[in-house]
């Protein structure tokens, strides 16, 4: 497996914070949002994310860029692609390896791997202090895959509005820097606490915006806050 890592992020989303991309194979079949992808729908993050193989590094030397970062570093594994291993395989090996250089440091990351053996090595990442949000495609999977008690992101329609809930009451806060143009990632930091009682909700976006918008309707509506 091949990883570009990026010291410095151009991304006003993100702010100029570590993030890496991996290879398209890491993404399983079973994600909702493959045909929807926000990855693929903008021409600088889809170029980079098809340079991975060029432009990657393998998994010791990643680990030994992130070992280097400095403590408290807050940074992103994948802006495009999913966990190590291909398709819906996890290679625990790799992550142990991302886990132990990320001590000290806030990474963070999200999935859409949801077997029984991703979610033990999202767990064991998550209580090691790497973040791994499980992906949801619509409210009603979120309320299903925040029953494992890690934290979740879900895709959420156009118009939701900044505080919504799930099917079963979860709340959903709206990403910040989707919301408030004096926040991004790097000041927010939301998605790497795993300890958080709200399931980030990131409004469809990209090129592809109305097939995700699509997606994230297709369960249950979601509801408002009281």
């Amino acid at each position: 497996m091949r990883v570009h890592f990026v010291a410095k992020s151009a991304n006003v989303k993100t702010g100029p914070i570590p993030v890496t991309y991996s290879e398209r194979d890491t993404c399983p079949p079973s994600c909702g949002q493959r045909d929807s992808c926000y990855a693929d729908a903008g021409f600088h993050t889809r170029m980079t994310w098809d340079k991975v193989p060029q432009r990657g590094v393998n998994i010791d030397e990643l680990a030994s860029k992130v070992f280097r970062l400095k403590a408290n570093t807050l940074w992103r594994f994948n802006v495009a692609g999913d966990l190590p291993g291909v398709g819906e395989e996890i290679d625990g090996a790799a992550i142990s390896k991302l886990v132990h250089a990320n001590r000290g440091k806030r990474g963070f990351t999200y999935t859409h791997k949801h077997s029984a053996r991703a979610i033990k090595f999202a767990r064991f990442a998550t209580e090691r202090g790497f973040t791994v949000n499980l992906s949801a495609d619509d409210a009603g999977h979120a309320d299903k895959l925040a029953e494992t008690g890690l934290p979740v992101a879900v895709v959420v329609p156009l118009d939701t509005p900044e505080r919504t809930t799930t099917p079963q009451g979860r709340p959903i806060v709206v990403c910040p820097a989707q919301t408030r143009d004096d926040v991004t990632c790097m000041t927010c930091g939301l998605c790497q606490r795993a300890n958080r009682k709200v399931i980030v909700g990131f409004l469809a976006h990209g090129t592809r915006a109305k097939k995700a918008d699509a997606v994230a309707r297709k369960v249950i509506p979601i509801k408002l806050a009281a």
